[in-house]
């Protein structure tokens, strides 16, 4: 028997300024499937490592899906191979996979990475994104979808199974136990206006509009300083799911890091030298707000 080959997947990155758009090409099924998690594994360690990238939006070259959902193949195949590696080590914890293999481990810590990424990551859905789909988008810092030829929700119950690349636990955060829990047992998805209501997209606009609007949030949020956006993600993301005395000293830590730092060392003694020079807090004098918001940055 001849094995069934993966689809073959392209994704196109063009650099719009310090803003990336990664265009998916996962097949004429559009499924997330092995290649496509090490092409975003990639993608996401330039997205944090270059200093000229500070955003980055994913969109589809398929006209009506997004990500359709995990390449079902591969989750059964998975599931099987795990299966055989604790059978065979019936007194033993289950053997790792081989190194190439990308199973749940390494799933999840692509998406953790895009969360505690210094750079935004904004989810361009002109089409539909179920299962591993939406978790993709979940893991996304904002999601701009479309207002028609679009919907976003976990099936996975419908197979006999659940979200597996964390479904349960973003949506959680982002809508609320009750919303989610009845999504996720239901497996019906959101339409965009129900998304859009609940919280689980950050707008919906025309489909011709949508990679122009998620650029326009990517390009905004994305002046902001690097190291900041790093910092401000891994204390959200990460400490608002920690008990509060927990979670406060994540954030200490993730402060004291910036604070002694040179850019912020540089910005905060500019800041008080213009105070000094105005006789007023910068931020305070007309329009200096909505000027530090315009460039990302106050003044120095």
């Amino acid at each position: 028997m001849t094995r069934e080959r993966e689809p073959e997947v392209k994704v196109e990155v063009e650099a719009h300024g310090a803003t990336l758009v990664a265009r998916i090409d996962a097949g004429p099924l559009q499924v997330f499937g092995a290649n496509l998690a090490r092409q975003l594994e990639a993608l996401v360690e330039r997205a944090d490592t270059d200093p000229d990238v500070r955003a980055v939006v994913l969109t589809s070259t398929h006209p009506t899906r997004f990500i359709s959902h995990a390449d079902v193949k591969w989750l059964q195949e998975g599931g099987a191979q795990y299966v055989a590696r604790l059978r065979s080590n019936a007194d033993a914890d289950a053997p790792p996979p081989p190194p190439e293999y990308v199973g749940l481990d390494r799933l999840h810590g692509l998406f953790l990475r895009m969360n505690g990424a210094a750079a935004v990551f904004v989810a361009a859905l002109e089409g539909a994104a179920l299962g591993l789909g939406a978790e993709l988008a979940w893991a996304c810092d904002l999601r701009v979808m479309s207002d028609r030829d679009a919907f976003i929700g976990q099936p996975e119950v419908l197979l006999g199974i659940m979200p597996g690349g964390g479904g349960s636990q973003r949506l959680t955060r982002l809508v609320g136990v009750h919303r989610s829990l009845v999504a996720i047992l239901d497996g019906k998805p959101f339409t965009p206006a129900q998304a859009l209501e609940i919280g689980a997209v950050d707008a919906v606009v025309p489909k011709d509009s949508v990679v122009a609007k998620a650029t326009a949030l990517a390009d905004e949020l994305g002046k902001r300083h690097k190291p900041s956006i790093g910092a401000i993600k891994r204390s959200v993301y990460f400490g608002g799911s920690l008990p509060l005395p927990d979670g406060i000293k994540l954030e200490a830590k993730e402060f004291l890091g910036l604070d002694v730092a040179e850019e912020g060392q540089r910005r905060m003694l500019a800041y008080q030298a213009e105070t000094l020079e105005k006789g007023e807090l910068p931020l305070y004098v007309q329009g200096g707000y909505e000027e530090a918001l315009r460039a990302g940055r106050t003044k120095g």
